[in-house]
């Protein structure tokens, strides 16, 4: 299993100690062009978690590729990039340019506006212009999650993450949306039975790698991912609380391992899943 962070949760370059933590460290999502992002208010606290509206602000795809790519190679940490697009084509350019690193195609990101394509059409529009591997980030809004990801594998997804943040909508003290944009993304704790119910139908549906997150913040919340069907899992919003966070679910994920009876987080892999198919028979 390795324990990578949520694209867009850490700057690994402002914080190399906390990446180098990781077993992988994921970038935030690069578009083609240079992206400011959403108009502030861009982040609200909410009483359960919190939502975002950063809008893919990044410097754009030649500056990643000339100066934060070499960057980041330069800490020796295995390295997966966020991509991101409006259209197909802007996916798979970026992809062809990139080598040597693992990819994430960030197919659902609830603040900016979505590619016409469907999440199949570019992830097969990636597997033509890459060889790397490549990750599918997709959304639980999904109204058939196990049919998105039985047509992102036919279509050559190697993995697939789940879940992305879920739209949602806080209000200040005069009934105003707190964000400037309305909507942003919810995370935190409070995700983590959407999360859970995400991997587990993709796990049924599918035998490739899931990265689960989705509401972690300890290794009891890692070792539920791992029994739904994740083979990794990434850590989130949990990390602006508490950069420490990847060394303690580590050890957390171990003793509730044990605690449940299990010699290794692995030997959990699944185990819900099984449980409900032998419930079935």
């Amino acid at each position: 299993m390795l324990l990578l962070n949520a694209s867009g949760c850490l700057d690994a370059l402002t914080a190399p100690d906390i990446a180098s933590s990781f077993d992988a460290f994921v970038t935030k999502t690069v578009t083609p062009e240079p992206r400011r992002g959403n108009t502030p208010v861009r982040i609200a606290e909410t009483d359960f978690g919190m939502l975002n509206a950063i809008g893919l602000a990044n410097p754009g795809r030649e500056v990643f590729l000339a100066e934060t790519l070499p960057q980041l190679r330069a800490l020796n940490v295995p390295l997966w990039v966020s991509v991101g697009g409006f259209a197909a084509h802007e996916y798979a350019e970026t992809c062809a340019r990139l080598d040597n690193v693992t990819i994430e195609l960030n197919l659902s990101c609830p603040n900016v506006d979505e590619a016409p394509e469907s999440a199949a059409e570019i992830v097969a529009a990636c597997r033509e212009a890459t060889a790397n591997p490549l990750y599918a980030k997709v959304s639980p809004h999904s109204w058939d999650l196990a049919e998105t990801v039985r047509a992102i594998e036919a279509a050559g997804a190697d993995g697939v993450s789940l879940v992305n943040t879920l739209r949602g909508v806080a209000l200040d003290s005069h009934l105003h949306p707190t964000l400037a944009r309305g909507a942003g993304g919810y995370s935190g704790p409070a995700l983590k039975p959407v999360a859970l119910a995400a991997v587990f139908a993709a796990r049924r549906a599918t035998e490739l790698p899931i990265v689960g997150m989705g509401g972690v913040c300890n290794g009891r919340d890692a070792l539920e991912l791992i029994a739904c069907g994740a083979t990794h899992v990434a850590l989130g919003t949990v990390l602006f609380a508490d950069p420490g966070a990847p060394g303690r679910v580590r050890e957390e994920l171990e003793a509730e391992a044990a605690r449940a009876g299990f010699d290794r987080p692995a030997d959990a892999f699944g185990v819900a899943v099984d449980g409900v198919a032998r419930l079935a028979n």
